[in-house]
């Protein structure tokens, strides 16, 4: 009887402490908080800058800290934004390098906190002449027309067909990129979402960029009927 007594015990404290770390967990005593929402969205990919860990933005201005997770990994880098660029954040080498997983040039999964505390900006309208989704070139002649994106373009690395990532044009749109520095031109299709407002993939930037370059700083994006 007093062996039966002491299962049954044991059996009871087993059930009480399950049921404590239940009600711990519901009631947010746990150790694993939520992950907090990123301020920008889509992908996040580099340039080829040199220097300690930094990034370039068209969203938040210079001087701006954020701390870039690589939610595949749980690795970290807190960068300063030092310029601007086409993406909502790009990271420079060294930063590319504390954060991703070996041979991948691009993080799907990421979360980017403002660490001043401010909110993210609105991203700014497009300026006046500029092209707008959907909308044709201008066709009149004279000077080119502006570009519907700002700053410098680069790329992710994917195999297959010439084609493009933006966080401004809807999947489908057909743009075309030149880089003004050799006058290489590629028409790319947008295939989904990232956080640039124009990302090309590997065969689309190897048809306009310079040998060794990867980024095209001085560009034209047109958005095509």
């Amino acid at each position: 009887m007093r062996v039966q007594r002491k299962h049954v015990l044991a059996a009871t404290v087993a059930v009480l402490a399950a049921a404590g770390v239940a009600v711990g967990t519901g009631f947010g005593f746990a150790d694993t908080a939520p992950a907090q929402q990123s301020v920008c969205s889509g992908s996040v990919t580099f340039s080829a800058e040199g220097g300690a860990p930094a990034a370039t933005s068209d969203r938040f201005p210079v001087g701006t800290r954020l701390r870039v997770t690589n939610l595949d990994n749980n690795r970290a880098a807190t960068v300063t934004v030092t310029g601007p660029s086409g993406s909502c954040v790009l990271l420079n080498a060294a930063a590319m390098e504390l954060v991703r997983e070996p041979g991948k040039n691009v993080i799907r999964r990421n979360v980017v906190q403002r660490l001043d505390g401010e909110a993210a900006p609105p991203a700014a309208p497009p300026a006046a002449g500029t092209v707008r989704p959907g909308a044709a070139s201008p066709g009149a002649p004279g000077p080119a027309p502006r570009s519907a994106c700002s700053g410098a373009i680069t790329f992710f690395a994917e195999n297959a067909a010439p084609a493009a990532t933006s966080g401004q044009f809807p999947v489908g749109t057909r743009l075309r990129v030149t880089n003004l520095d050799n006058n290489k031109a590629t028409t790319v299709t947008v295939t989904g979402p990232s956080g640039s407002c124009l990302l090309l993939n590997s065969a689309a930037m190897e048809q306009i960029r310079e040998p060794g370059k990867n980024l095209v700083r001085r560009n034209t994006v047109e958005v095509l009927r």
